[in-house]
Formats: C-alpha cells, structure tokens, sequence
C-alpha cells in the first residue's frame, strides 16, 4: 500500500494522513533485518531539542552481522522532527550518525562495525512524544502566564444531580404564540410560565419544575398546552420531542444545583469512599469521578479542577487555592497507581515538566497567502461593535464568534490559527505578513487573550509561516515557587455577549469557562445520557450520549482532543477557535479550510505522513494496532519485540548499560560479557577527561568557578553516575506509561491509564459549549 502525493481536497487528504500515518508508537527496541544481518535499536535518550526541530540523540542497539557474532554498542545522531500534535508522534527525518562506539573492538573491527550499522539507519523514525519530552532536558526557565485562582463554587451531592449553570443573571425571551419564555443563556433547556411564574427544567427526558431557580424541584409528568406550540424547528426541535413528558419506568429525580457564576459539581455516589495511596498519607475517593483527596494529617480535602488544586477543611469548603503549597506527598504518589494521572499537575513533578514542555511545542503551517485570505470571512451580529482591551490601545468585536482586533485604523482578524488584515472591520481580507507586537499585550483578563498564542512571519519565498501553541486552545503555563504546571482557561470569567435581532429568538454567544459544566446525575448512567471530559496534562477525552438536549449540538460521540486539534468520531467543537468537524479522521484548527487554505499541501504538518518515495509507511493491520509497525522500506523490515538483554542505555562515554535491578552493568565486546560498574574507577576516568578538556580549551583556566563547572559536567556526563543513569531509566519508563495512556485515554471506561479514572486535571461534570 502507498501514498499519493497530490490530493484534491482536504478530507481526501486527512483519510490518507490518517491511513498512512503512523497513529501510534509501537514501542521499543525496535528489530530491523535486512540482508546484512540484523539490528536491535533501543529508545532514544534525547540530549537537545533545539527550538522542538532539531534533535540530537544517543542510542544503544545490538548489531548482528549475517553469519557472525553479535555487537553491541552505541551511537549519537541528529536529524530533523516534525510533530503531529494530533496523535502525539515526533517523526525524525534527515538522520545524520554523529559517532558510533563499540565499547573494547578494535579499531579495524569497529571501523567495519561502524560502516555496517550506518547501513541500517533508517532515513525517518517515529515516536510518541510523550518518550521524547520525558527524556528531554528540561529548560531552566519558563515564560508564565498570571491567571486568575479564586476558586470556584463548588457543590457535593452523595445522591443524583445536575448543575444547572447560568451564565450571569438569567435572561428571558418569549416564545412567540404561548405564555412561555425561555432562559437564553444557559445551554440546559429551561423554561417559565409566565402566569404563574413557575420555571420548568428539561433533564434528558424528565421534567422537573420549580417556583424558584433554587428550587425546590419536582418531576412533572404534565405540561401545560403552550408547550405543544413550542416550534419544531431550531433550538426548541429536541425540546419538542420530549413533549409530552415521556413515560420512563423508576425514574430517578436529580438534586438540582443552581449557579450564576462558575461552578464545579462533585458527585459521590453515596457517601465519600476513600482507598489509601501507598508510599504516602493521601487516600483518593473512589466513588467519584472527580479528582478529591483527604491527606490524613491535618484531614484536608484537596481538589483538582482545570489543573488548579484547591483545599478546604471539609467537603462543604470553604475552598481555596491550593497549588502552590501542596503536601509533598502529592508528589510520591506512584504513576502506577489510579490516582497517578494527577502527577502532571503536581508542580514541580517530572510529569507537570513534561506537560509545560508539550505545552510550548508550536504547530507550524506554510501557508499560500493568496488562497489563504480568499477564505477569510467574518459575520456579525448587526454592525461590528468593538470593546476596548484593558491596559493597551487595542480594541476586540464583540458581536462576533470571530476574533476581530482593531489596532489604530487597521482590522486583524485570527482565524482557525491564522491572522488576517483588513482596513475594514468586514474586510475583504489579506493575510497578515506579521502581527503587531501590541497584540501581544493582551492581557488574561481579555475574552482574546488566547489568540496571543499565535505568531506570524513570512519567509523568503513569499509564503506566510503561522504558528500556535497550547494557550491558543486554553492550556496556559503557570508559575508557582516549587515549579510550573499547565492549567486550562484563564479563571477570568468573560460575561456572554447577547444579541436581540430584528425577527427571531436571541443570539447567546457565552465564552468558554473555566469551570462549570453540564452534569448529568451519573456519568456511566444511561438514565439520563452523559457528557464528560476529563482535562489531562496532554490535553482532553470527551464521550458524550445525548449531549445537551436544548442544543442539540451531538446525539452521540467521542473525542481525544490536544491543545492543538481533535480525533473526533461524531461532531466536536472547540469553543476557543469556533473549530467545528464531524468526520471519523478527526480535526485540527485547519480543519474547514480544505486544500485551498494550505496550498502547499500543509508540507510542514504532513511531510513524514505523504513522503512515500522510500517505501511503505505502514500497513492497514499495522495500523489498526496490529502486530507489525508499519515501516518497510528498501532498508528492510522492521518490528518490535523485546531482547533477551534486556532494556539498554548508551551511556555519554561510548558505553552501553543495562539495569540488574540491583545495580547497573556495562557491557565489554571483547570479552562479550556486562560487568558491574566500577563507579570509583569510573569517576577517575572522568576527572581525567575532564582535565584533558582543560588542557584543550585553556581559556576556562582563567576561572576557577568554570573549571569546576567543566569538571562537574565531564563527570556527570561521563556515564558512570548511577544517578544520571537511574535518572534516564525513570525517564524511559514515564515516557513509556505516558505514552500508553495517551493512546488510551478518554476511550475506555473510566480512564485512568484503563482501569480506573482519567484524572489529571478533571473538571467536574463535563462541558460547556455554545
């Protein structure tokens, strides 16, 4: 099977990604067999990665040559990477052997050693990223973001509920031809009789009513004639089925909590039942989907929302920010145990590192600005209104999904990751050559801050390079003393903007939240349909059934969604772009663009999938999760197993290690045997070196702080540190767990790495879209 390097058009294009694509890393070390004899490439141990293109790395393999003895040894290369953040794959191309080591062959020996492994090298390789930014050094510093932490109104229920969340002071409208108005800016379909003032809740196909927003509330299994009128068409088209009230045999009648400002939703199923985390103090409830946590010695309760902590001395609060001054026994929870998910969160935690490190990997396109600008558009509601941005001179639209900035006389408008220049505020429009640097002074506290997260410059040739990260999509770094960590949404509540036309119902454009949500009395209930999505440190898995009857946005879907785009099967939408897909392949922020809006075929995102010309990529069964990688080329077959070696590392010093589980070995070629290290001998060895490389390099002399920080780096790169080795094997080991629950998550019940939940910065109860 092959690839074709021209389509004619964009879903053509994402069915062949997605079929030729590598969706998965299918693990290491990796076997490839040609005629030559055969090679055992272990992981990867990343040493840079240059502005995440490109990348220099160490690698151990095992080299049998046809008909002669096995080698082992170690090799140190370059290449180039391109990242699909869609399925969490860096592919490497361009690959350069730097160095090859045969720790204790001969020159003569090694030389043919040398040459033959070079043969093997693939010319691209795949693999997750989740491996890649485990095992990369981590900068010192961090650019963050000052967001808003007052937390949210939180509510318990040890019995069935829902959250019924009002954006702001409710907001009536008649329907035309009854007695009936409606409340606007909810996504839950609520209703009021005028006469006699009574609300009426509509909760999947239960009817509830209640003289106060507050209730109390009670079933109703009649309604008043004016709902037989209500139309059959629009936003009232799914009410209308449900009128009359249908007969549901043992219903259950949800608790209904009532919130005009953000809130959160924890719902136990009976009271709160708590498993005790081995290695710590911590226990976890068990009967919740949401994230809670009793730490023993002071019996606080402890909450992660929109990868926020909060704390209180008991359940019913009050609650308060608790993010930086976590007990350190958050950070011993085990990754392996249910609760582990919750690691990325945990600042100063290597999985919070890694998720900060994705968090600032761009997406780049090349666009064609010509076909670019013929797809900009803008639709208002009436005349374009603008609002000015606190603390610059700039000014946002406000009667618009779109977002439009005016900066002196000139209209910029950021669309599906893309910015566009109009002298007009209706345009026509021209893609931008670059973005004034006053864009990127808008505050947090702005509904468009987000759209600061994209860049823009043109390149030599005259195309336009756009580029995004994760804020672009809601994820933003934050700072605290003991580390960084991402949290989702700014904490800013933005008030809806609400537009009465001339004919017709209101126009209710709400911003997304940060918390709140749509949920229903049990997540895992069919009862009343569900809609869940749980915000983990790599982004967010979605299942819906019935998802808010009012809207109807969805009957049924699934998605796994990055800060960058979405794998979608059913319809999803993404509330900070207005990205909207309802294809199996999934989406991204190009999505509705099609092969006109990136001429070039989107070369930067998609090379590693299209490029064909060096075989096959992948397989049908390969990539179904079958038993082969897909790579075969005129390099020869590769596949993955494990060795009888075990799991090697090459060392900084040429030499290649393995873990006993007792200690750390080294492997010698002449004598073909591991030995255990000498680590005193070793450290001797590397002070030498290092006092080799000051003898070379006599300008460090001059220092003596310098000649102390050379030495510490030769040492500590000298591969005999039991640390840095120690160090390497829990990196590898997180970015295999990682990278096995990325590919997992959000699909199977529960989450949690599949036998549990799928935590790591839940937010209680679902959703919001508009």
């Amino acid at each position: 099977m092959k690839c074709t390097k021209s389509f004619t058009g964009f879903w053509f294009l994402l069915l062949a990604v997605s079929v030729c694509a590598p969706a998965q890393d299918p693990g290491w070390p990796r076997t490839n067999v040609q005629q030559g004899g055969t090679l055992v490439s272990y992981q990867p141990q990343v040493d840079d990665w240059k502005h995440f293109t490109n990348i220099i790395w160490r690698q151990a393999f095992q080299l049998t040559p046809a008909g002669g003895k096995q080698v082992v040894g170690a090799a140190t290369l370059s290449g180039t990477t391109i990242i699909d953040n869609d399925t969490h794959m860096v592919m490497i191309h361009g690959i350069k052997v730097t160095d090859t080591y045969f720790p204790s062959l001969d020159q003569a020996t090694s030389a043919k050693m040398d040459t033959l492994y070079k043969s093997f090298v693939p010319q691209d390789v795949s693999i997750s990223l989740e491996r890649v930014a485990a095992c990369v050094p981590k900068p010192e510093s961090v650019k963050t973001v000052n967001l808003n932490n007052d937390p949210p109104r939180i509510f318990i229920s040890y019995s069935p509920a829902i959250l019924l969340g009002i954006d702001g002071k409710p907001v009536l409208s008649d329907v035309d031809g009854t007695d009936l108005r409606y409340v606007v800016n909810t996504t839950w379909p609520l209703f009021q009789d005028k006469r006699s003032s009574t609300y009426f809740l509509l909760v999947n196909n239960i009817w509830l009513k209640g003289n106060d927003l507050n209730g109390p509330w009670a079933r109703v299994t009649k309604l008043s004639g004016d709902f037989e009128k209500i139309p059959n068409s629009g936003k009232f088209a799914e009410v209308k089925k449900e009128v009359p009230p249908p007969k549901v045999s043992n219903p259950i009648i949800p608790k209904v909590f009532y919130s005009t400002v953000p809130a959160e939703a924890i719902l136990f199923d009976g009271n709160p039942a708590f498993t005790n985390i081995p290695g710590t103090r911590l226990a976890y409830a068990n009967n919740t989907d949401s994230p809670v946590f009793v730490y023993s010695p002071t019996q606080t309760y402890y909450y992660l929302a929109a990868g926020r902590w909060f704390s209180a001395k008991s359940l019913a609060g009050p609650w308060t920010f608790a993010s930086l001054s976590l007990p350190p026994d958050f950070s011993n929870i085990p990754i392996s145990n249910p609760a582990g998910s919750v690691l990325a969160s945990v600042p100063g935690t290597p999985q919070a590192k890694d998720a900060v490190l994705i968090a600032q990997i761009p997406t780049t396109m090349i666009l064609n600005p010509t076909d670019a600008a013929k797809q900009a558009k803008v639709t208002y509601d009436g005349t374009p209104k603008f609002t000015p941005i606190d603390g610059t001179s700039l000014s946002y639209a406000t009667n618009t999904a779109d977002k439009v900035i005016k900066y002196g006389d000139v209209y910029y408008l950021c669309l599906q990751g893309v910015w566009f220049m109009s002298p007009n505020a209706e345009g026509p429009w021209t893609t931008a050559k670059s973005v004034p640097q006053e864009i990127y002074t808008i505050p947090p506290s702005s509904p468009v801050y987000n759209v600061t997260y994209v860049t823009q410059t043109t390149t030599s040739d005259g195309y336009v390079e756009s580029s995004y990260t994760a804020g672009y999509f809601g994820a933003f770094v934050m700072g605290a003393a003991v580390g960084t960590m991402v949290a989702y949404g700014t904490g800013f509540y933005y008030p809806p903007y609400i537009w009465y036309p001339a004919y017709g119902y209101p126009i209710y454009r709400p911003y997304p939240m940060c918390y709140g949500a749509i949920p229903y009395y049990n997540t895992w209930s069919g009862a009343y349909g569900f809609a869940q999505t749980a915000y983990g440190p790599y982004g967010v898995a979605t299942r819906a059934a019935q998802y808010n009857p009012y809207t109807g946005t969805y009957a049924r879907g699934a998605s796994a969604s990055t800060a960058y785009g979405r794998r979608t099967v059913g319809e999803a939408y993404n509330p900070y772009t207005g990205t909207y897909a309802a294809t199996r392949q999934g989406a991204s922020p190009t999505a509705q663009w099609g092969q006109s809006y990136v001429s070039q075929g989107n070369r930067a995102a998609y090379t590693q999938h299209l490029s064909t010309s060096r075989g096959t990529v992948a397989s049908a069964q390969g990539l179904q999760g079958g038993r082969a990688y897909g790579s075969s080329t005129a390099r020869g077959n590769t596949a993955v197993g494990r060795s009888s070696s075990g799991d090697l590392y090459a060392g900084h010093d040429g030499n290649v290690y393995k873990n006993t589980g007792s200690g750390w070995q080294k492997y010698d070629n002449s004598s073909g045997s591991w030995n255990n290290v000498n680590v005193q001998q070793a450290q001797q060895d590397a002070r030498q070196r290092a006092q080799t490389y000051q003898q070379q390099h006599p300008e460090v002399q001059a220092n003596a702080q310098q000649r102390e920080q050379s030495l510490s780096r030769a040492q500590s790169s000298g591969g005999w540190s039991t640390q840095n080795l120690n160090n390497e094997m829990q990196n590898r080991q997180r970015g295999e767990f990682e990278s096995r629950n990325f590919q997992n998550r959000g699909w199977s019940r529960g989450g949690w790495g599949g036998g549990g939940r799928s935590w790591g910065g839940a937010r209680g109860g679902g959703f919001r879209r508009r």
